[in-house]
């Protein structure tokens, strides 16, 4: 209630057991507090907030236009209201090197318990379109390590993402995430994996924890829990999932009030007062001021 009572640092040293229990865990992206704090009573195992929700949630491309500040404090929103373990999108980086070390002691400061880093250059773009282009891997190499350094909690997951399948080859791809990894990775995000045999290969070349990205719409169809489980994957995120849900609602619904004039037919595909005050846990407010919750729905 208001604020998890559950210490960030707790939050990381949880994610890291987790990660090493050859369990798959399953984190749906929240585009704000309240979905986080549904996908906790839902059941899941964690939180990830995406840069492209982020982005498009300030009516933005995700094309790297947003600022540490701007996502950090969406991402801290998300984060505090839930027990479970965030993690985040932090695009490039926002910056070089130096850039990258405050990025990472912000966010830790900030409660999150890992975020993944790519290796595009900026301005980027969604790793599931075609024509990205790439820093060298010496360039990523320099970034991860400051990341790795800038750390002062051990249980933060500095994610390493590689978006070079597509524009590099899957080989080149494995090289650059076990150069990632030897700088300081602890878990490797192979981005736009096109089939199978793609994800197995990671897996065979990689020893770090691997997360999966199932979004839709993308290079990679949409592999179930237990098919990335068999493949050994360790994370999986469903970054974009929740927002095109709710925008699609939405959108249909303007167009109905619009056309019709009236909101009433849609009252059956609305989330009531007396399930968004469950939520919320509306009632356990009123220990504080039995004025709070003194209702009936």
């Amino acid at each position: 209630m208001i604020i998890s009572d559950t210490n960030p640092a707790d939050k990381r040293a949880a994610f890291r057991k987790a990660l090493d229990s050859g369990k798959l865990l399953q984190f749906p992206g929240a585009y704000n507090p309240m979905v986080a704090m549904l996908i906790q009573q839902t059941g899941f195992e964690g939180v990830y907030v995406s840069g492209a929700v982020m982005a498009n949630s300030l009516g933005l491309p995700d094309i790297g236009m947003t600022t540490l500040t701007e996502v950090a404090g969406a991402a801290s929103s998300i984060a505090r209201v839930t027990d479970l373990p965030t993690i985040m999108d932090i695009d490039t980086g926002f910056g070089e090197t130096m850039s990258v070390a405050r990025t990472i002691k912000e966010l830790t400061y900030l409660g999150m318990a890992g975020c993944h880093m790519e290796d595009q250059v900026n301005p980027k773009r969604c790793g599931h379109l075609d024509n990205k282009e790439l820093v060298s891997t010496d360039a990523m190499v320099q970034k991860v390590r400051a990341a790795a350094d800038a750390k002062t909690d051990p249980n933060f997951v500095l994610i390493a993402r590689t978006d070079a399948r597509a524009s590099e080859g899957l080989d080149k791809a494995i090289d650059r995430a076990k150069a990632y990894v030897d700088a300081g990775a602890d878990m490797v995000f192979p981005e736009a994996m096109r089939d199978e045999s793609d994800f197995e290969a990671f897996r065979k070349a990689i020893d770090v924890p691997l997360l999966a990205n199932m979004t839709e719409f993308g290079k990679s169809r949409l592999f179930s829990k237990t098919e990335l489980e068999n493949l050994g994957y360790n994370l999986v995120i469903y970054p974009v999932t929740t927002q095109r849900l709710a925008m699609n609602a939405v959108e249909n619904g303007l167009n109905v009030i619009k056309s019709t004039g009236t909101q009433e037919s849609l009252l059956d595909s609305m989330q009531t007062r007396k399930r968004l005050y469950e939520v919320l846990d509306y009632e356990a407010y009123n220990q504080y001021d039995s004025n709070i919750y003194n209702f009936k729905l």
